[in-house]
């Protein structure tokens, strides 16, 4: 039975309107994905360029026929692995598919979240939703319902409150458009899962893996990379690629442990309001260093970063130092997206 909460978001979005709903990754800003002035609206609240594609949540795998015009083998062997879950496939689009939907592109990005609330409304719905994240392009990404309220106001017609997301980072996006396939964005579903269903070692597109903890120059050396990602021009676009993204107010800067006291110093010597964050606590701060709550492992980390991003900003830091975790797993996620954060400072 569909709650009233629900049936009224269900009709919100036949209306052409916009529900902000939990996923478990992030909160989204959902539209009906079969509505060109839905969709139009929903870039527009965001403030999101009109070439940079939105993901499709649908109720259940099988729904993808309707929004894809071929769906390859390892498509369905991850989707029967992974779905529900926070996986996105890009798959040669529908000629249907609304073009507002695909920024334009031949192709489509199709997930099914692993939320209860937000399989009830797809359900309820009984079609596609185009759903970015709740938030204005760019920024932070919201995974409560109190930082969709603060971020977006009026401009949402309704929020469904699901409490915290579980995963807390973007879904993994996987490239199946052109055969083989392509992780183009790392997130909460790791590529040695993906490898390990399908039996061979996934590829990571350079502007997924740029960056890395350890990039050019010895690993854990003083900062760690956080210039232009590199690009595979030959990608098909999707959501969440570009080089600078989830970005709070405060300056990020990723910065190996051992290089924070130092770091720090200087900044502080400059006159800047400095926090810290890291896995674990960290000895020998200089005094005026903001500590926030340390993120914990890998998984914890994925959890509470947005969180963590937003209170830097509650806190009036200038500078984030963020240490990242060991990027295997979940934790090449989250060191991807605190490169994001910085190279938009």
């Amino acid at each position: 039975m569909t709650s009233p909460d629900v049936a009224d978001a269900v009709a919100v979005l036949r209306r052409g309107g916009l529900v902000a709903f939990p996923t478990e990754t992030v909160y989204g800003l959902g539209a009906d994905a079969g509505n060109p002035a839905a969709v139009e609206r929903l870039f527009a609240v965001k403030g999101r360029p009109r070439t940079h594609p939105v993901i499709v949540h649908l109720a259940e795998a099988t729904a993808v026929k309707g929004w894809a015009a071929e769906v390859p083998r390892d498509a369905w062997a991850l989707a029967d692995a992974f779905w529900p879950g926070p996986l996105t496939l890009i798959l040669p689009a529908a000629a249907h598919v609304p073009g507002g939907v695909t920024g334009g592109a031949a192709t489509v990005g199709l997930r099914v979240p692993a939320q209860p609330l937000a399989l009830e409304l797809l359900a309820a719905f009984g079609g596609g939703i185009a759903a970015p994240s709740a938030n204005r392009f760019g920024r932070v990404s919201p995974t409560t319902a109190a930082h969709v309220r603060a971020d977006l106001g009026a401009d949402v017609d309704q929020i469904l409150d699901g409490g915290p997301c579980a995963v807390g980072v973007e879904s993994t996006i996987v490239d199946l458009s052109r055969g083989t396939p392509r992780v183009l964005r790392l997130g909460g579903l790791s590529v040695e899962a993906l490898s390990e269903v399908l039996g061979y070692a996934v590829e990571v597109l350079p502007l997924a893996a740029a960056g890395r903890v350890g990039g050019p120059g010895p690993a854990g050396a003083g900062l760690a990379h956080t210039g232009p990602a590199a690009v595979d021009h030959d990608a098909p676009p999707a959501p969440g690629t570009l080089a600078s993204h989830y970005a709070p107010e405060a300056r990020v800067e990723v910065v190996a442990v051992e290089a924070v006291a130092g770091r720090a110093e200087t900044l502080l010597a400059e006159g800047r309001r400095v926090g810290l964050l890291a896995p674990r606590r960290v000895e020998g701060l200089p005094p005026g260093v903001d500590a926030l709550p340390p993120a914990g492992g890998s998984q914890a980390y994925a959890q509470c970063l947005y969180q963590r991003l937003r209170e830097a900003d509650r806190r009036g830091l200038d500078v984030l130092l963020a240490v990242p975790p060991p990027e295997t797993g979940i934790g090449a996620a989250v060191a991807d997206r605190l490169r994001r954060a910085a190279a938009a400072g």
